[in-house]
């Protein structure tokens, strides 16, 4: 199987939300903006040379609205299936993302006024539900959906045969992506030890680069070196009490 090139698609901004194209020999998306971005995408896809009939499936790291919100407009317009965690089916079968956020710190706070965080995308129904490791040959992309829950219960990654991991909302640059290459939390994660440990797990598979939601790709030994700090400083705030957790609930 050829080697997986893959390819951002900015949704917002040129890094402040990243949908990414994957070609090997199927194209694949994966995420899917917010809404009212799918035809953006779509276009995008075709400006690389791919005939959007001919994506294979639209893969969902997360049920949130940044991610999701436009993955029923882009079914319809390339007909390639979805795929979802079945933990995070809730989100994507309403169009309505779990409340309350959960911030990770002050920009959290801050982002959790924006009255667009809080609206109802268009619901989707993933036709290709993932429990577990997934293998995408089926797709024609060398690699694997790789569940990394924390950010969400049923968020995902995919790590392709050569490295590269898509990893949605794993980690960001900072400032949602505006100081491009330097790691950090993002505004909102439902358990983030969780997160955390999910990170360090896809770390050590020793990922070439990180390819995320919000930024430019990241270098996987500053990753490391964020991810102990990071460690520290929750540990720190479990100590104390302060290290908010939602409670799984029913999908």
């Amino acid at each position: 199987m050829p080697r997986t090139k893959v390819v951002p698609i900015p949704v917002m901004g040129r890094h402040a939300i990243n949908a990414y194209l994957l070609l090997g020999r199927r194209p694949v998306i994966v995420d899917a903006g917010t809404p009212g971005s799918g035809r953006r995408i779509y276009e995008q896809v075709a400006e690389q040379g791919v005939d959007p009939a001919d994506i294979a499936l639209i893969v969902l790291t997360h049920g949130h609205i940044d991610h999701f919100g436009s993955a029923a407009e882009l079914h319809r317009l390339t007909g390639a299936p979805v795929a979802g965690h079945v933990k995070d089916l809730g989100p994507f079968r309403t169009g309505k993302v779990r409340e309350p956020y959960l911030p990770t710190g002050p920009m959290g706070r801050l982002m959790n006024r924006n009255r667009n965080l809080h609206v109802r995308a268009e619901p989707v129904e993933p036709g290709v539900l993932i429990t577990g490791e997934t293998r995408l040959e089926d797709f024609g992309i060398a690699g694997r959906v790789m569940p990394t829950p924390g950010h969400t219960a049923g968020s995902i990654s995919v790590l392709t045969d050569d490295g590269d991991l898509v990893a949605g909302d794993l980690i960001a640059n900072s400032f949602m992506g505006l100081i491009p290459g330097r790691p950090a939390n993002l505004p909102f994660h439902d358990d983030a030890r969780q997160n955390l440990a999910s990170l360090r797990a896809m770390l050590a598979l020793d990922p070439t680069a990180l390819h995320v939601g919000h930024g430019t790709a990241l270098e996987p030994g500053r990753v490391r070196r964020w991810a102990e700090r990071e460690h520290a400083r929750l540990t720190r705030r479990e100590a104390a009490g302060r290290l908010p957790c939602r409670a799984e609930g029913p999908s």
